[in-house]
């Protein structure tokens, strides 16, 4: 059984948009370009063929498609939710909300 490797350190509108996908209830506006930008800067992204992305943080694995609207649906948000939990990213959130989100 491999480790999961520490969760890498998330600022600034990275930051915004985890929390956001993190919020309950959930949120009906993360933005995809923000989605994938804090996923560019914690993992990796491959764009396959009929806007299919595949993210990885370690090895976490969600395969999801280009939402039609600029926003994420719900189930998006859920599956992303369950990558970045399984990647450690909760307790992240966990203590950005027990701060605040000021630093």
């Amino acid at each position: 059984m491999s480790s999961t490797p520490e969760p890498k350190h998330v600022a600034g509108h990275h930051r915004d948009t985890l929390l956001q996908i993190f919020q309950h209830p959930t949120s009906h506006n993360v933005e995809w370009h923000d989605v994938i930008s804090l996923l560019q800067t914690i993992g990796t992204i491959e764009e396959r063929h009929d806007d299919m992305f595949v993210f990885r943080i370690g090895e976490e694995r969600e395969v999801l498609r280009r939402p039609k609207q600029k926003d994420m649906d719900t189930q998006q948000l859920v599956d992303l939710r369950r990558m970045l939990t399984s990647a450690g990213y909760d307790t992240v959130v966990a203590e950005f909300e027990a701060k605040g989100k000021e630093d």
